[in-house]
């Protein structure tokens, strides 16, 4: 029997049914969306429209099928339905009662036209990412709340470092749970079936495209530029499309959670920054397996898996604001001088700063992008670490940036 690890982000959803008449939980297909929506049963009934009979059932009779629905209910791949949302919003302004409907999309609705704002005020949501290294390893994942109230000091006894190769390991296997429960070998079989599916079956759900193979060739390209600013132009002539097909297709990855778009922090006088956006592919075992990278290649390919790690602690943080502060927000950092900061948090004027890299050492000048950030930042910088492979939490030669070892991504 398959054991099922626990969700941080269950308490959220329990919360939102509290008082709340929908709760809607989005995230990539397959990142244990439904199983966690099912532990709410049996309080909960469950229809999905991956059945054929439920969905031509919505599409033909939004109304009578709202109407014939239990009195709590978990509805999974709303997506493929979105003509449903509207009956629903009726539903709930006729009864209001909290904890009707559970929705489940593997598509980010805030980013269908027009459906964004169909339940406003009625619907709460909630992120599903892939699983964090925390959550694989059984452990609380509370980095990012030691890193926002401060908690984070130097350590006098250094911990074991983070071995390249073990940290090569987290990166190739991604947090899908069918592929981290696999070999590698057979992961990197699910994740190209993974995707095939994808392109097959839930482009037509979220965008009008006439040839799905053409997103998938642009979401390998930015496979190979995950962790660079992105450059909409170059990729057009490299596929050989219009920009604008480049615009849409990556509108559709993002939709399906396949890539996500940093964008670039800044004050309104800082007149120095650049604004292009940065992209980073969310699951980096996917990116790993579409890219030809294996644990074995850490070191001949320090460059690719340089990005590669970037990306996936992006994901972690992310993934981690979901069960600590759903507000936070992400950015990145580049100014004309190209002093760059990975990954910029924010929470209100409040601002940290995150840089990433794959050696075993780390000395104050890796800490040179964070000095930068705080001085655009003034009284709101809080604080920032260098995130590195070694063994020891030591300071960077001021009171507020610290190196951190890596591996506290997922042992704390």
């Amino acid at each position: 029997m398959t054991t099922i690890l626990a969700r941080p982000v269950l308490s959220s959803l329990k919360a939102a049914l509290r008082d709340t008449p929908v709760a809607c939980l989005l995230g990539p297909r397959q990142s244990g969306k439904t199983t966690l929506a099912r532990t709410l049963e049996p309080g909960h009934a469950y229809v999905t429209f991956d059945d054929e009979a439920a969905l031509s059932f919505a599409r033909s009779d939004p109304t009578g099928f709202v109407a014939a629905l239990p009195k709590r209910v978990i509805l999974d791949e709303i997506q493929r339905v979105p003509e449903l949302l509207r009956t629903i919003k009726a539903a709930v302004d006729r009864d209001r009662r909290p904890g009707r409907f559970v929705l489940t999309g593997s598509a980010n609705l805030l980013l269908l036209p027009g459906l964004g704002d169909s339940l406003a005020g009625r619907m709460e949501i909630i992120h599903l990412q892939p699983l964090t290294a925390s959550e694989r390893m059984r452990r609380p994942g509370r980095f990012l709340s030691l890193l926002l109230d401060g908690r984070l000091k130097p350590a006098i006894v250094a911990t074991p470092p983070t071995k390249p190769m073990a940290l090569a390991e987290h990166v190739v296997a991604g947090g899908f749970p069918e592929a981290v429960r696999r070999s590698p070998a057979r992961a990197r079989t699910w994740h190209r079936e993974y995707l095939r599916t994808l392109l097959e079956r839930d482009v037509k759900d979220v965008a009008r495209v006439r040839d799905a193979s053409s997103v998938g060739r642009l979401f390998e390209m930015l496979v190979l530029r995950t962790g660079e600013l992105l450059n909409v132009s170059s990729l057009g002539q490299d596929l050989g499309i219009r920009r604008e097909t480049v615009e849409h297709h990556l509108e559709v990855c993002e939709r399906l959670y396949l890539v996500r778009r940093l964008q670039p922090w800044h004050r309104n006088h800082a007149k120095r920054l650049t604004k292009s956006p940065k992209v980073h592919v969310v699951d980096s075992g996917l990116a790993a397996t579409l890219s030809a990278l294996t644990t074995s290649d850490h070191a001949a390919q320090r460059t690719r898996f340089g990005h590669l790690l970037e990306s996936f602690v992006v994901q972690q943080l992310i993934a981690q604001a979901g069960w600590t502060d759903p507000d936070l927000r992400f950015w990145h950092y580049r100014d004309k001088d190209l002093v760059e900061v990975d990954l910029v948090i924010t929470r209100g004027n409040e601002t940290w700063g995150v840089e990433v890299k794959s050696a075993l050492t780390a000395t104050p000048a890796d800490g040179h992008g964070l000095r930068r950030l705080a001085e655009q930042c003034g009284s709101d910088y809080r604080g920032g670490v260098v995130l590195y492979a070694g063994s020891s939490t030591f300071g960077l030669g001021n009171a507020r940036d610290l190196a951190v070892p890596l591996a506290r991504l997922w042992d704390r």
